[in-house]
């Protein structure tokens, strides 16, 4: 979700480098057990997009269901900002 979020952001700016972005809300929401012993898929999108931060859902997928869902806001930051380049 953030790598969707930092991708859509740089779209978005025009930058030539993805932003810093640290999270400012995530949830998660379990549907259903996710099987261990075959693929697992997950598709992001992002679901609103302005000028410093993104909205981003996405689905967590294992054997044609969906096992989990997921929505996080993530905010560019910029240099001097205490969580900027920390992980």
């Amino acid at each position: 979700s953030n790598w969707t979020a930092t991708y859509h952001l740089m779209q978005k700016s025009g930058a030539s480098s993805p932003p810093c972005t640290v999270t400012a809300e995530y949830a998660i929401k379990l549907r259903r057990p996710t099987p261990t012993d075959g693929e697992i898929e997950i598709v992001a999108r992002p679901v609103d997009v302005g000028e410093d931060r993104a909205i981003v859902e996405a689905e967590l997928r294992a054997a044609g269901n969906v096992c989990a869902t997921s929505r996080g806001t993530f905010v560019a930051v910029e240099p001097g900002h205490p969580a900027y380049h920390r992980w």
